[in-house]
């Protein structure tokens, strides 16, 4: 969870806020409440459903095949787009080391580097990625635990520039700033993706997303408020490495901050490490249930891995880093916005599932103090999804919402009738079709 969650994102997120200025710790705050309900509903949904898949399950479960189709279909845009953000974040602690100069290609070389390594440690194996994860975890958490903490100290007013520095209404730099924001917390729902391979899911699962959402939470707020208070507000908002900036004004040279790009350096390969293997996961579970092409679903190796979901997402996330470098202008940040939107579709779907459920089933089940606060939480989820997406701007929601509709023509081409022999359809020509049955595998999970 962690590991998934803190990636090079939480780097690189206070340059991409700091032109909104400290205003943006208030839209964090805001974000910080939502993704802890969003990890609480989440937690309940996965004892509610168990078995890979997160999002598209339970989308597929309360809503019909449709609905678990565009989830996992949006969900599986956001791993690999999500991957090419994490990748150019990445490319700014690199340069802290080399190719100085921040020339376009190179840098675009330096992303793809970064996609393929961990793209090729997950075709090793599920065991080798567990151990890869643990390692740069810990190497990642240190430096963060270290400007969430000692780092407060060194905290300077003149440091923070004006509160709201968008130009524009308080009520909107919120809103901008925390769609950014949210990108930072994106990953909160993995443990339950990949729940198949987790033992004993109905425990841990919950445990791991709500206590790695609020280990993160601690550490995000109290880390980039010290990076806010300890680089000046215009040197913070060209920066493309601002916690090397901060560790450099803090302890003066440059050897603090090469020791913590070094550290950013191995978060953003172990998050690329974990998001590849939810790049393959979610994809894998539609398509053995027949709502992703047969080509996701099949394995190779003794570790049954999903060689084709890690190489295909890796590929659309190399084109996607390409373009960036060649067509944006904020390069990080037009990435980010996009992953956070195909993001928030799965989690509002997963919550409208879970209040779904609750005011179907759950009414008589559960007593009445138990049954207020699952529907209060859940309500928080789905207002704090909506929100997400009217701040991630215009143009976002329109390359967003094309994005996620160009796979109605994937899905009737995945549910086309395959030609039968031998049938009784085709024995009667004038049979009626009735409903296709489902072709999910037989362990496929259920409600309880």
């Amino acid at each position: 969870m962690v590991g998934s969650i803190i990636g090079t994102g939480v780097f690189a997120l206070p340059s991409a806020l700091a032109p909104y200025g400290p205003i943006a710790l208030v839209a964090f705050v805001l974000v910080t409440i939502g993704a802890l309900a969003l990890a609480v509903t989440f937690g309940r949904l996965s004892e509610r459903v168990p078995g890979s898949g997160g999002p598209y399950v339970y989308a597929r479960e309360a809503f019909g095949e449709f609905a678990g189709f565009l989830t996992a279909w949006s969900y599986w845009i956001t791993a690999w787009a999500g991957n090419a953000a994490i990748a150019v974040a990445w490319v700014g602690y690199v340069e802290v080391f080399v190719n100085k100069g921040h020339h376009t290609w190179t840098s675009t070389a330096i992303a793809l580097i970064g996609l393929w390594v961990p793209a090729i440690v997950n075709l090793t194996g599920v065991r080798n990625i567990g151990a890869f994860q643990v390692v740069t975890t810990v190497l990642k958490f240190l430096p963060l635990a270290f400007m969430a903490t000692a780092g407060l100290l060194f905290v300077k007013s003149g440091n923070f520039g004006a509160f709201n520095a968008s130009g524009g209404s308080a009520l909107g730099a919120i809103s901008a700033a925390g769609a950014i924001a949210l990108f930072s917390y994106i990953g909160l729902e993995t443990a339950s993706v990949a729940a198949g391979r987790v033992r004993d899911p109905r425990r841990n699962v919950p445990r791991a997303t709500i206590y790695g959402t609020l280990a993160c939470a601690a550490i995000y707020l109290l880390g980039t408020l010290a990076v806010f208070g300890t680089v000046p507000h215009d040197q913070l908002a060209s920066s493309s490495a601002p916690f090397t900036d901060a560790m450099n004004n803090i302890a003066g040279g440059h050897w603090a901050g090469n020791l913590v790009a070094a550290a950013a350096i191995i978060s953003g390969v172990g998050a690329l490490n974990g998001w590849t293997m939810i790049c393959a996961e979610m994809p894998m579970a539609a398509a053995r249930d027949g709502l992703f092409p047969p080509v996701f679903a099949g394995t190779k190796g003794r570790g049954e891995v999903p060689a084709f979901g890690i190489i295909s997402a890796t590929v659309l996330a190399s084109v996607l880093t390409v373009v960036s470098y060649t067509r944006f202008t904020k390069v990080f940040t037009e990435i980010v916005l996009l992953s956070v939107l195909t993001a928030v579709i799965p989690y509002l779907i997963s919550a409208a599932a879970q209040l779904y459920w609750l005011v179907q089933h759950d009414r008589k089940q559960l007593d009445r103090r138990r049954l207020i606060k699952d529907i209060t939480i859940t309500v928080l989820a789905l207002a704090f999804s909506y929100w997400s997406i009217q701040g991630s701007g215009y143009q976002t929601v329109y390359y967003g919402l094309f994005t996620i509709l160009l796979g109605i023509p994937a899905y009737i081409w995945v549910k086309r009738p395959h030609p039968t022999h031998g049938t009784a359809a085709e024995a009667d020509p004038t049979a009626v079709p009735g409903p296709a049955a489902k072709t999910g595998p037989a362990e496929a999970p259920q409600l309880p």
